[in-house]
């Protein structure tokens, strides 16, 4: 794999058959698959061969690609990407407002399952990141993902889910939130009471949680700061869970081993039913893979 691609070691215990690594991004190659030239960030090449290289040395058999903001709504890379094995692999792009009903059935026919929105404002960005479509978006589209049978996936802060999620719930839409919900000891506390907007849908199965621990941690390699979320969501629904490496982990200045990573996923989460219903099962009721 490319040097300028994280380190991947295979995980101490073999992950379960049909294991789904659910959060990934693909980059190029760009002379194919240019990146949009409104951008917030410049990824390396990681292209649809390295994720398929990560995929093998974690031991991962299904796959779920997100569309970068990078590309804006250019899909074509990740439609790429999940046409080499479409049976095993589905993505996860991204549409403006404006997108009608047929843009949105030739995405699902392309094996788009969801579209991401990014309601994630920053100084960084100066704003939300160039290239993504917000909540404000989805609202918009949301009558056209019901009839297509898209899903949305979301990147916000805890505080703004706290304040969206009664709208969000209402579009009749199934939610995904990203990186655990961007809880994390930097912008919410294990006890804050704006958690309970996100703990209460998931106990009641109304929406789904990636467990992707690192984004909100200021505790690498162990993470322990993001423990007690982990178990939080865990002890709340473990049947709407899902797991994913972020490979190639962009904007991150100490890229961890994704297979160290479904280690520490194992200390955490020990219980073999559990670990098999988080890597297999989930993501094959979400995302639609059999066989």
């Amino acid at each position: 794999m490319a040097a300028h691609l994280p380190f991947v070691s295979r995980p101490a215990k073999p992950l379960p058959a049909d294991a789904c690594d659910a959060h990934a991004h693909v980059f190029g190659p760009y002379a194919r698959f240019p990146l949009g030239e409104v951008r917030s960030y410049t990824p390396p090449e990681a292209d649809a061969d390295a994720h398929q290289a990560m995929l093998d040395a974690l031991g991962f058999r299904r796959a779920v690609i997100v569309q970068p903001t990078a590309y804006g709504d250019d899909n074509r890379c990740i439609i790429d990407a999940v046409a080499r094995d479409p049976a095993a692999r589905r993505a996860i792009g991204v549409a403006d407002g404006d997108a009608d009903g047929r843009r949105l059935a030739a995405l699902a026919a392309g094996g788009i399952a969801g579209l991401r929105f990014v309601e994630l404002i920053s100084q960084r960005y100066a704003g939300r990141p160039k290239g993504s479509s917000g909540f404000a978006e989805l609202e918009r589209l949301a009558p056209a993902m019901r009839e297509h049978g898209l899903h949305a996936q979301l990147f916000a802060k805890t505080e703004t889910y706290a304040d969206w999620m009664p709208r969000l719930l209402a579009l009749g839409v199934p939610l995904v939130l990203d990186h655990m919900a961007a809880a994390g000891p930097s912008t919410v506390a294990a006890d804050d009471p704006r958690l309970d907007a996100i703990l209460g849908p998931l106990r009641e199965g109304r929406i789904w949680i990636k467990l992707t621990a690192i984004r909100r941690s200021a505790q690498p390699p162990a993470y322990a700061d993001a423990r007690p979320f982990h178990d939080a969501f865990v002890a709340a629904n473990s049947d709407r869970l899902l797991w994913g490496t972020d490979w190639p982990l962009v904007n991150m200045e100490n890229r961890p081993d994704p297979g160290r990573l479904i280690d520490l996923f194992d200390t955490w989460t020990p219980d073999d039913t559990l670990r098999r219903k988080i890597f297999v099962d989930n993501p094959a009721a979400l995302y639609g893979f059999t066989g």
